[in-house]
């Protein structure tokens, strides 16, 4: 799946295809799964959607649309398939063997994606660690000359120890050694951390959807040169910077994280869990939305799940809802700030947080916010430092 940006070669053209299977965020028009496509350096030329009560179990699909599948490829002179939902390991030895062509699901186009944009050694070790998770998964015997024959005295012959079992081996060991070397990582930031509290830091991450612009407002605020795009996945390590807070009157520590998407792979959670261990330890979580996306809820309530699966749901929230300048002026609420019903991820319950609308890239917005934190920090102070406790006591008395 690796694209020829640079040599001036076409894209490896692919095919994608989604299955109803009535669970909700099904999404018909399979336009994420083309940006995605599309960030890991293929052309997606068709798209195919259908409806099933459920999975079929060899194919995942069915013989009938897989042979539509395989005709349209045919036509389009596509090189590869992608399933929006994951397929089993044998669904997709199945699959391959029926269309005479690569099939890989949104869990390996997305590892693809981290593992062309991770940068840091931490972020490249994290990647690895995903991506032989996920390859110890699809270890499917799909030739037989991978085994190897026994041999001796008093030895029947036959099969012996099969390569496959040689290769879940050697990945277990290598996943036993990633984790030894992340956990080195983990270690290190701790002690980043622990410096921080000492120095009594207010720490602030960024997080929210992947292209939410994230970075971009990173970059507003802090005045920092953090790499932006309008792509899927385009920050992947996390940047830390000081941001000062006039109106408090302290510098506070800011923290752009990456993108959360639908259908995160557990897999990444668990391997990006150092990075993400960022917003866990966070003071105060900047939520980060593009206001202009027509399924803004649905990626809200995405977001608030992994957050509640890495420890970080209780911790306090401003929703900031970005990308103002890409909606009519008439469609701008009245005021810049104001209250938001945020729904628990897990359970019956709603919290009403802060949110601010923004656009990182006109400024608009911007001087609300930093009051927002401003405060934030001042309050964090506050409970910190005895002395103003006390005067803040007494002035309210």
């Amino acid at each position: 799946m690796n694209a020829d940006n640079n040599t001036g070669r076409s894209k490896p053209l692919a095919i994608l295809v989604g299955v109803d299977l009535g669970l909700p965020n099904f999404d018909d028009t399979l336009d994420e799964l083309s940006l995605l496509a599309q960030t890991a350096g293929l052309e997606p030329v068709e798209r195919v959607t259908c409806k099933r009560k459920a999975p079929d179990a060899a194919l995942f699909i069915g013989s009938g649309k897989a042979d539509e599948i395989k005709m349209l490829a045919q036509q389009v002179g596509a090189t590869e398939v992608l399933f929006d939902q994951s397929i089993s390991p044998a669904q997709q030895r199945n699959l391959e063997r029926h269309l005479e062509m690569p099939v890989n699901d949104r869990t390996l186009l997305i590892l693809e994606i981290f593992a062309q944009r991770a940068r840091s050694h931490e972020g490249k070790l994290q990647v690895e660690l995903a991506r032989l998770q996920y390859l110890s998964t699809r270890l499917v015997r799909r030739w037989s000359h991978l085994e190897r024959q026994t041999g001796g005295a008093g030895v029947r012959g036959g099969p012996g120890e099969k390569q496959i079992e040689l290769d879940k081996r050697m990945i277990s060991d290598s996943i036993k050694r990633t984790k030894e070397r992340l956990n080195k990582v983990k270690k290190q930031r701790q002690t980043q951390r622990r410096q921080r509290e000492r120095r009594n830091s207010f720490t602030i991450s960024l997080v929210g959807y992947t292209n939410a612009g994230k970075s971009t407002l990173f970059n507003a605020l802090v005045k920092a040169k953090a790499y932006a795009a309008d792509q899927l996945f385009a920050t992947l390590d996390t940047t830390t910077r000081s941001l000062y807070l006039g109106d408090a009157q302290r510098s506070v520590s800011l923290s752009d994280t990456v993108g959360f998407i639908r259908d995160l792979p557990h897999g990444l959670v668990d391997a990006f869990a150092a990075t993400l261990q960022e917003a866990v330890d966070a003071d105060l979580l900047l939520h980060v939305i593009d206001a202009s996306n027509p399924n803004y809820l649905e990626q809200i309530e995405q977001v608030q799940r992994v957050l509640e699966e890495i420890g970080a749901a209780d911790i306090p929230q401003i929703l900031v809802f970005n990308k103002l300048d890409a909606l009519e002026k008439s469609k701008w609420p009245p005021n810049l700030s104001d209250w938001f019903e945020l729904k628990d991820a897990f359970a019956e319950s709603v919290k009403r947080v802060e949110r601010v609308f923004v656009s990182a890239l006109t400024g608009d917005g911007l001087p609300v916010l930093r009051e927002h934190l401003a405060r934030h920090a001042a309050a964090n102070t506050s409970a910190d430092d005895p002395q103003t406790s006390k005067a803040v006591a007494l002035d309210t008395e």
